[in-house]
């Protein structure tokens, strides 16, 4: 594809997304308590994280502002990851109710088509309350944040966008085929939700090497952190491992992708 055609086909992208919001700005009211919720549910992780540093002085021998900087830094990338690549945990509804022929049909991308299903509002809310988070904490950290430093702060929440979005799109590829995967993803999303905001040093050590290989949780927030404010000891990789977590993410994402069409090219149809 040329820069031309790759840049007109996103231009199509946004103007489709954009009466998308058009329309949902129609119930401005509705739009507001959405990004609200989306607000109010990001805080309440907030709140449990200040109580409980609140009583401990640090966790996993972290101390409380590097802790608070991993909550920031995957609140952040989670809530990019919503914005741009959410629908795709929807995929399972679309299969179901018998409109994924009709995407197949169109001329764009069925990948992109999922993802222009809707306007993710609540996911406005989780971005104010992560950027504000993550600055409070960069603000607080005794780093000394040089460019180089900045521009790996920058590339760590990129690639935890796609640490992220390459495994949903990993499990929605099974959505295509097996209605049960929408369990698999409300699982998983559960777990990342719980265990995603703190040191996984602190979980046993089987425990923590699956959610560093198995379901990569510890290169959303949790190494890129660790590289951030040097707390690189027992982290179960090798240092040179967590700094390429950026690029692990990026290299995740486009496997995920090439096993969603090879899944797609073998989709049978709702009752397969």
């Amino acid at each position: 594809m040329s820069v031309r055609a790759f840049l007109d086909a996103w231009r199509v992208a946004l103007r489709i997304m954009g009466r998308i919001v058009r329309s949902y700005m129609e119930f401005r009211v509705e739009f507001a308590l959405t990004v609200a919720i989306g607000a109010i549910w990001q805080m309440s992780v907030i709140v449990f994280a200040t109580v409980l540093l609140g009583r401990f002085s640090g966790m996993g021998g972290w101390s409380t502002d590097a802790v608070l900087l991993l909550v920031g830094l995957r609140m952040l990338a989670h809530a990019l990851y919503v914005l741009f690549f959410g629908r795709i945990s929807g995929l399972t509804d679309i299969v179901q109710e018998g409109l994924m022929e009709a995407y197949l049909l169109r001329p764009m991308p069925v990948y992109r088509q999922v993802q222009l299903t809707y306007f993710p509002n609540n996911a406005i809310g989780d971005l104010i309350v992560g950027i504000s988070l993550s600055f409070a904490a960069i603000s607080r950290t005794q780093v000394h944040w040089t460019a180089p430093r900045i521009a790996f702060l920058v590339a760590a929440v990129t690639g935890g966008v796609f640490v992220e979005a390459a495994i949903f799109t990993a499990l929605s590829s099974a959505a295509l085929h097996y209605p049960a995967a929408s369990y698999w993803s409300s699982w998983v999303e559960e777990l990342m939700g719980t265990f995603g905001s703190y040191p996984l040093k602190i979980l046993p050590g089987i425990v923590s090497g699956l959610f560093t290989f198995l379901v990569p949780l510890a290169f959303v927030a949790y190494l890129p952190t660790a590289v951030l404010t040097g707390n690189t000891h027992g982290l179960g990789v090798p240092v040179a491992l967590a700094v390429a977590s950026p690029l692990i993410g990026v290299l995740a994402f486009l496997l995920s992708r090439r096993l969603w069409n090879w899944s797609l090219s073998h989709y049978t149809g709702v009752n397969g």
